[in-house]
Formats: C-alpha cells, structure tokens, sequence
C-alpha cells in the first residue's frame, strides 16, 4: 500500500500579512488633566465636534508638523534639505490657510494651534460661508451630501478646504436647498401633498 504522510506546519511559520495602518490620532499624556479637559470641551463646543479623538487627531497631525518644522531648524541656513523641505512645508500650510501667506519663516509653524486647523474645517468653512445655521447644521448638512466642493460632493466634516476651493463651496446641485435645480425634498412634497388634498376633495364634490 501506499502511505501518505501529512506535514501540518505551525501557524507560526505563515503570519497573516494585513495591510500597512497608519497612526492617526494619539492620545493624552495626562488624561485626567482638569485644565485640558475643559479646553476640550470648549473646542468641541465651538466647532461641533463629535468627540474628543476629533481633537486628537487633529493635535496629532499639528505634531507633526511641528515636528518637522523644528528639525529643519536644526540644520543650517542654507543647508539644502531645509531649504527645500522648508519651503514646500510651507507651501502646504499656505495653501490649506492654516498659516498666513506673509509668514514665509519656519519659526512661524511653531507657534501654530489646533484652533488654526479646525478653522480650516468644511464643516467651519461651510456655517461662515452662510450656508448653515449652526455649526452642528453644518455638520448635518455635510454629512448628508448636501455640500460639495466644486463638483465633488463631500461628505466628511473634517476635510480640509484649501484656500483656492474655498469660493467653489455650495449646495450639491441635486439637493433639495440648492435654489436653482434640485429635487424638493420628502417634507416639503408631504406638505404640498397635504395641501392640495382639500382641493381634490372639493372638486370631487362637485
């Protein structure tokens, strides 16, 4: 006869390859910490967020930048990694409007807040540029597809709006609130329904 012999190999020897994830948000040193937990506060108040890892990771992402920013500073004026990472570090931050286009000077980007980056927000951007009521309609609004950015409609508050997309933000063009075109939406057909039922009736009568 013929024997057959099975070789089984641990699962040690064949790991599961997942994907490469990124770390996106970090967490507080000191969580318990009085003082910031009511700066939390106020700014997830102030910008409508949804919880505190929102201003985590954006705290996060500032670290990095100030990171990167303060190693540059150590090299010398014109060492050629800081003038080139240097300025297109710069450039970024000045095309998302998070640092002013006067302030060309790394020393700047130290001094950045989280403020500054929430301020850049599409959900900010959106309740300054008139089209909502309150910045929590704001987040409503995004969230239900009724924004877009030129023709791409958004649908994540904490995109960054760059300053030249800034002026393209409006209603979606199949949204209800968009003036022109656009669909009336399921509340005001029930009321336009309702009202022309007493018509109908009527005319039956007759």
């Amino acid at each position: 006869g013929i024997v057959v012999f099975l070789f089984t190999a641990p699962l040690t020897e064949f790991p599961m390859v997942y994907g490469k994830c990124s770390k996106t948000s970090g967490t507080p040193r000191a969580p318990f910490e009085k003082e910031r937990l009511d700066a939390e506060l106020k700014i997830i108040g102030k910008y409508g967020l949804k919880n505190k890892r929102e201003v985590w990771r954006v705290h996060y992402t500032l670290t990095k930048v100030r990171k990167a920013a303060r190693e540059l500073l150590k090299l010398e004026e014109k060492d050629p990694k800081r003038l080139f990472e240097g300025a297109a570090l710069l450039r970024r931050l000045h095309r998302l409007g998070v640092l002013d286009e006067s302030k060309n000077q790394l020393d700047f980007v130290l001094a950045l807040t989280v403020q500054e980056f929430l301020e850049r927000r599409l959900q900010t951007i959106v309740l300054k540029s008139g089209l909502a009521r309150s910045i929590h309609h704001a987040r409503v609004l995004v969230r239900q597809g009724h924004i877009r950015v030129g023709k791409q409609i958004v649908t994540a508050p904490s995109f960054m709006v760059r300053v030249e997309s800034q002026r393209n933000i409006d209603f979606a063009l199949a949204s209800p609130l968009a003036n022109s075109s656009g669909k009336l939406g399921r509340v005001r057909r029930k009321k336009l329904k309702a009202a022309s039922a007493p018509k109908e009736d009527a005319a039956d009568d007759e």
